[in-house]
């Protein structure tokens, strides 16, 4: 979003949020049915179908992804505009539930803990206060259900079916998310210009020295020690070779070697992953972790074979369009409830991908339940994250009103 985009006047929101608080109980009842029935990855039937089905009869162009179960629908105005694009995640995570919640998972192993149930709910509320107000819109509404966000880039995946190309061939002028999060209080609303989510990418080391007896580590090569070494040492790369204001996060997660008490083995294998927000600190980070493996194995007489994967690129804001959602926030929900985030997350998002290519923002929507202090509330991936459906009306009016900011210029 640019400030070369109209922007609607604070009275374009009038009765917006009242009306999204009016439909929260059929808001709260579709997130609670996607909640019951969690999928993973990129195939979700029934998740796609609630979506269908909750979109039945608002008059949008509705079209299901082929490659995997994905929903997109198109909201035509009643002139031509631009077009503006909301996302909303679909996809949960092989997390067994224990939020004690009435609604929990049915499916053994798999639970929406990062809050994508709650996304698609959101967008279905904003894509029904959007059509309500359909002739009065200039250009289109593009809403984006994506399956896969957890893995396998699923975002990436509905561009290449054409998710950013319009009919008029103008494509997609802005793009907008929400991610919710127990952090902040429920009902806020938290942005910032710039990286905003790191780019992800993993890494592993196999170590490889040479088996033998265990009580005669002199004979062999012992690997153990030097992954232990190497996993210290990248450490220290980070603190000693990276600007702390360009910051990177290496965390090794998984250590494997061996299979009983008394054998040294001949590899041991290190995996992990690193998180940074701008390509020079990636590739910085990048070379190091090669260097450092490979010399510390050298150090000890060992081999190091180190592979790294790179995964989503960091969701970047564009500044001038965040600034103007900023005060489009500050309109529908009052300044005391819009913050300026201070400083970045570093997970990963493949909203990322939309980024690269259409100027938008991905904000936070707080939803920690009343009364729980910040530092007791589980968040996001935790396997008892509870969000405050209550938060879920200011999410929709949220989505809403980011999409009349530019398809509604004369308020």
């Amino acid at each position: 979003m640019t400030r070369s985009h109209r922007t609607a006047s604070p009275g374009a929101f009038g009765g917006l949020l009242a009306e999204a608080h009016a439909a929260l109980p059929g808001i709260v009842a579709l997130r609670r049915s996607i909640h019951r029935f969690p999928e993973l990855g990129s195939h979700l039937p029934r998740t796609q179908q609630a979506v269908l089905e909750a979109l039945a009869g608002l008059g949008l162009d509705v079209a299901a992804g082929s490659r995997l179960s994905s929903v997109t629908a198109t909201l035509e105005g009643g002139r031509p505009g631009p077009a503006v694009l909301l996302r909303a995640d679909m996809d949960a995570l092989p997390v067994a539930e224990d939020s004690g919640l009435d609604f929990a998972s049915e499916v053994p192993g798999a639970m929406h803990a990062c809050g994508h149930d709650t996304h698609t709910a959101m967008l279905v509320g904003g894509a029904r206060l959007l059509a309500a107000r359909r002739s009065r819109l200039a250009g289109r509404v593009v809403f984006m259900f994506q399956p896969a966000e957890e893995s396998g880039g699923g975002a990436q995946q509905m561009i290449d079916e054409g998710v950013l190309e319009t009919a008029d061939g103008g494509g997609v002028a802005a793009a907008f998310a929400l991610h919710v999060t127990t952090r902040f209080e429920s009902g806020t609303f938290h942005l910032r210009p710039g990286p905003t989510f790191a780019a992800s990418d993993r890494l592993q080391v196999t170590v490889r020295g040479r088996g033998g007896h265990a009580s005669t580590p002199h004979r062999a090569l012992d690997p153990v020690p030097v992954a232990c070494e190497i996993v210290q040492a990248l450490q220290t790369m980070v603190t000693r070779t990276v600007d702390i204001f360009d910051p990177a996060v290496v965390t090794i997660a998984s250590i494997h070697a061996g299979t009983t008490g008394n054998v040294i083995p001949e590899t041991a294998e290190i995996h992990g992953t690193f998180r940074t927000l701008s390509p020079a600190a990636r590739q910085l980070v990048r070379d190091n972790i090669t260097r450092v493996a490979r010399h510390v194995a050298a150090a000890h007489g060992a081999e190091a074979d180190v592979t790294l994967t790179e995964g989503y690129p960091p969701v970047v804001n564009d500044a001038a369009g965040t600034a103007a959602l900023y005060d489009t926030a500050a309109a529908l929900l009052g300044p005391d409830r819009v913050h300026h985030l201070a400083e970045p997350f570093m997970g990963a998002e493949d909203f990322s991908y939309v980024l690269q290519r259409v100027p938008g923002t991905m904000a936070f929507l707080g939803a920690r339940p009343p009364g729980v202090p910040a530092a007791d509330a589980p968040d996001c991936h935790s396997n008892r994250v509870v969000f405050d459906e209550a938060a879920l009306a200011t999410g929709a009016a949220l989505h809403a009103a980011a999409a009349l900011r530019v398809c509604l210029p004369d308020g």
